[in-house]
């Protein structure tokens, strides 16, 4: 079984982290809800509060096949200023495992070095933070072992690349995405 962390830090965007939860727990993807805060309840930009699986201390980010990140403000700027955050992030490039960030979260990625000459997409007005990345304005870009995207809108289809890349299975997401009434039958 395939094996997702979702970093999540004080102010995250909630629809982007839950939209990616829910599609990769509907097909069968392991999950964890991670805080990077030291404390298990998070607050997320729009002040709702979530309980997060796990503390980032209390975890191995090397034990994941992917490690996700969503935007939202101050979430970004926290999650970026994270050592181990940052330090999972590079680890999991490096080892060809997925890494994949979501509105603000991509520019986090480009500060890391990670989208250097790859395409990519972030939140619009925040292209510039895509340091060495081909800009897009796509709702989804997909190169090798990294996924961007755009922002709350755009987060399901986010959440089915990433469960199409775990999967490897473009029917069973396609299936997905018809089930939750994402497209017509």
């Amino acid at each position: 079984m395939k094996k997702l962390g979702m970093f999540i830090a004080t102010g995250y965007e909630e629809v982007e982290m839950l939209a990616v939860i829910d599609l990769a727990r509907r097909a069968g993807i392991e999950c964890d809800i991670i805080s990077v805060t030291g404390e298990s309840v998070v607050e997320s930009s729009h002040k709702v509060r979530l309980v997060a699986d796990q503390l980032f201390e209390e975890v191995d980010p090397g034990t994941y096949d992917a490690l996700v990140i969503p935007g939202g403000i101050p979430g970004t700027p926290n999650l970026g200023a994270h050592e181990g955050v940052c330090k999972a992030l590079r680890q999991a490039a490096e080892d060809g495992r997925l890494v994949a960030a979501i509105c603000a979260a991509p520019t986090v990625l480009g500060k890391l070095g990670l989208l250097e000459g790859k395409p990519a997409t972030c939140y619009p007005g925040m292209e510039d933070e895509l340091i060495g990345a081909a800009k897009l304005t796509d709702k989804v870009v997909k190169c090798g072992n990294i996924i961007t995207s755009r922002g709350m809108g755009t987060a399901i289809d986010f959440g089915l690349a990433i469960v199409e890349y775990l999967t490897g299975s473009p029917e069973d997401t396609k299936a997905l995405a018809k089930k939750i009434v994402y497209l017509d039958a």
